[in-house]
């Protein structure tokens, strides 16, 4: 595989920023560009004090981290370079870096992890939940899938279901076992009926697991004129809907994010829902009903007078 880098900090300055390499090339290719220690011969996980240079010409003082395979994230060896923080310096050494590696894409490095059975699939989902995270609750639930509570869930059903389809085979194979316990249709009923009501509260938790990671869609009903538009703005605190006088302004649907003790609310202003003969308009009261049925929310705002 190409050896792939990019900046692991986020924008902006600060006291130190990390620029991150992986691939089987990645020391040797660092080291081009390193003052100080010979890379490829020092131990790995050892932090390298030197300079970035550009033949003669000197980028950055740094501390440079070599790990080599496998012990590693990505499973490859990895370099990281921790420079000054400042934009400028901190894109002067990507940009020399990239002379000799490509640019990662987004989530990269985890799908490196994966390929090289450093991570599992799960393992990469949850990791880019807890990156993804914009409220508390979802980073909260991310961070307990990363301790393996969802995992020893599926775990113990797995062994559940396993044991009720061996005693079932057991007493159908070797029924002239004198210790064997028998297994009645009453027993094994009730055996299922426990696992489907544990597999029924994992479904309930998911869901209310994905309501907190991606948002409780919250559409805002009511005629026209009655304030939809001037309510998804002063939640959102943005000027995202045109507001006048004139009924019909909404024609199309307009949504905003707003978080709210923690859960995130993606509203939704909708035309207003009214019998019209303006065949735009009409599509748009179409959408309308469409929101209805597709939200979790509904605020239906009515006139005050």
């Amino acid at each position: 595989m190409e050896t792939i880098v990019n900046i692991s900090t986020p924008p902006g300055t600060g006291a130190i920023s990390i620029i991150k390499a992986s691939g089987k090339d990645a020391i040797t290719l660092v080291n081009k560009y390193f003052k100080g220690k010979d890379l490829t011969t020092v131990n790995s996980h050892s932090v390298n004090y030197g300079y970035i240079t550009d033949g003669d010409i000197l980028i950055d003082e740094v501390l440079v981290t070599v790990m080599k395979a496998p012990r590693t994230y990505t499973g490859e060896d990895v370099v990281e370079i921790n420079c000054h923080g400042g934009n400028l310096i901190t894109n002067k050494v990507l940009k020399l870096l990239l002379k000799d590696m490509r640019l990662s894409k987004p989530g990269e490095f985890t799908q490196r992890a994966f390929l090289n059975n450093k991570k599992s699939f799960e393992e990469t989902q949850i990791i880019m939940d807890v990156i993804d995270a914009k409220s508390e609750g979802a980073l909260n639930i991310a961070i307990g899938h990363l301790n393996d509570s969802s995992k020893n869930l599926i775990k113990d059903l797995r062994e559940l279901l396993l044991q009720i389809v061996t005693n079932i085979e057991v007493n159908i194979d070797y029924p002239e076992y004198e210790d064997l316990e028998i297994i009645k249709n009453k027993d094994v009923k009730d055996k299922i009926e426990d696992y489907k009501s544990k597999v029924e509260d994992i479904i309930k938790d998911t869901k209310s697991g994905e309501i907190i990671k991606n948002g409780i869609r919250t559409a805002i009903i009511g005629k026209p004129n009655v304030g939809k538009s001037s309510l998804l703005n002063y939640l959102s605190k943005k000027e995202k809907a045109i507001v006048t006088d004139i009924k019909g302004t909404t024609r199309d649907i307009i949504e905003s994010e707003i978080i709210l003790d923690n859960l995130i609310l993606n509203l939704v202003d909708t035309a207003g829902i009214r019998d019209t003969d303006d065949v735009v308009e009409k599509l748009g009261v179409k959408k309308s009903i469409e929101q209805i049925n597709d939200a979790d929310l509904i605020l239906f705002v009515i006139d005050n007078n």
